[in-house]
């Protein structure tokens, strides 16, 4: 995997969407900058909002196969139960059918939301590198550091001071690439500013006591970004760890409060759009899947406050941002599915699976037999004999015929099946 240059990211299918997102967000940057809002942190909201609305169809997929599932789930709870100590084949088989009729019924496909999820992981992943690596996509933001890059490279041991600093590790092996080392210049100046743009204010002013003749340029720099990446009085290139550490040996309160304010939004907005997440109903307090959802749930928020603590404050301006735009979303996913009709929709689906089984060349009776299935009730489902269906009126006269046929039926004298009958004769007569 490429790591995060500055010239773009080319992972499969992750770097063409990357570059796709970096051109809608230089566009949208573009726009800004015309109406006198040069600002990274406002492009990253607007970013987040666009690309929300563009998956809305997926969202709403999404959403609408948890509500749903949240309804039909007792049904399948119900089923599980059922077969819960039956290991063999058959009761494996008709057990998979009964969920699988239960599904048509509410038409929810079980795969649909990991493909939704697959469908939307390369675009957030895509999102990330954007974020993370925002000179590589926003030619105006890269022109921010010249000429100070020039003027760096033609001073002497510039390169080795620059893999010093706290954001160099993560491309130290740039700096012994045979492009690097041959001097190649674009790569030279990639490498160059990839470090620059991770450096938080510590290391801009060890960069000034260290190159003291390059003041002007630095400053100039400076100034640049820091319109550029200024956000409600945030430098979103620092994170809110290092935002505490300096606002804390400063004692300055406010600074603690705003580096304090991102990771404990991005925690709370987390936990608020799971909150409004509809929720499977649970089978019991036992129930494994739900205590891992559970913990999950509760992990999610934690995780969310941990990274936008270390990361840049933009990554966690992104964070926000999404979930709030999730959050709206929600809201009218949940007022839509309330307001559906689900005896009306299942009705709708069993027809649909009757007319797929015509057109697929399969009887009637194999769509009437699932949609009979999904509909049988609970109180069906019996707990004290050993099945729970009925056996048919039809099939109750064929094993009646073999019966009345088998007691005809002539034996050879003193065969196993003769025996057998024997004994069968012998209680027939006992119970007359």
């Amino acid at each position: 995997m490429t790591p995060l240059l500055l010239t773009k990211n080319n992972t499969f299918i992750i770097g063409q969407v990357a570059s796709l997102m970096g051109y809608v967000m230089n566009g949208i940057f573009w726009v800004l900058n015309k109406v006198g809002l040069p600002n990274i942190g406002l492009s990253i909201i607007i970013m987040t909002v666009i690309v929300n609305l563009c998956m809305l169809p997926l969202t709403i997929r999404q959403q609408k196969f948890s509500k749903l599932q949240a309804k039909m789930q007792p049904e399948l709870n119900r089923i599980q139960k059922k077969y819960q100590n039956k290991k063999d084949e058959a009761s494996m088989t008709a057990q998979q059918q009964e969920m699988q009729a239960v599904y048509a019924k509410y038409g929810v496909n079980p795969a649909g939301s990991c493909v939704q999820l697959l469908i939307q992981m390369p675009i957030l992943l895509g999102l990330y590198r954007v974020f993370y690596s925002v000179p590589a996509y926003l030619p105006m933001v890269k022109e921010a550091f010249f000429p100070l890059v020039d003027d760096l490279i033609a001073q002497e041991g510039s390169a080795e001071f620059l893999q010093t600093l706290s954001g160099a590790s993560m491309f130290s092996r740039q700096f012994t690439n045979d492009n690097f080392v041959n001097g190649v210049t674009t790569y030279v100046q990639n490498t160059y500013i990839d470090v620059l743009n991770k450096c938080s204010t510590a290391d801009w002013t060890a960069l000034t006591e260290k190159f003291s003749g390059l003041t002007a340029e630095i400053t100039s720099t400076l100034n640049k970004l820091g319109i550029y990446n200024n956000f409600l009085g945030l430098n979103i290139a620092n994170s809110p760890r290092y935002m505490l550490t300096t606002a804390w040996a400063d004692k300055a309160i406010l600074g603690v409060i705003a580096a304090v304010m991102v990771p404990a939004l991005a925690a709370f907005t987390q936990w608020f759009n799971i909150k409004m997440m509809p929720t499977p109903a649970s089978s019991g307090s036992n129930d494994s899947t739900a205590q891992s959802m559970k913990t999950m749930n509760m992990m999610m928020p934690l995780m969310s406050a941990f990274f936008c603590f270390t990361l840049p404050a933009g990554m966690g301006i992104y964070w926000i941002a999404s979930a709030v735009v999730r959050a709206i979303i929600q809201i009218f996913v949940n007022k839509h599915i309330d307001s559906m009709n689900i005896d009306a929709m299942i009705e709708e689906n069993e027809k649909k699976a009757k007319e797929k089984a015509k057109k697929s060349g399969k009887s009637t009776g194999a769509a009437s037999d699932m949609s009979s299935i999904s509909s049988m009730s609970t109180k069906r489902i019996d707990s004290g004999s050993k099945y729970s269906t009925k056996v048919s009126a039809s099939r109750e006269k064929e094993v009646e015929a073999k019966r009345a046929a088998r007691k005809g039926k002539k034996y050879k004298s003193g065969s196993l099946s003769a025996r057998a009958n024997m004994v069968t004769d012998f209680k027939n007569s006992d119970q007359s």
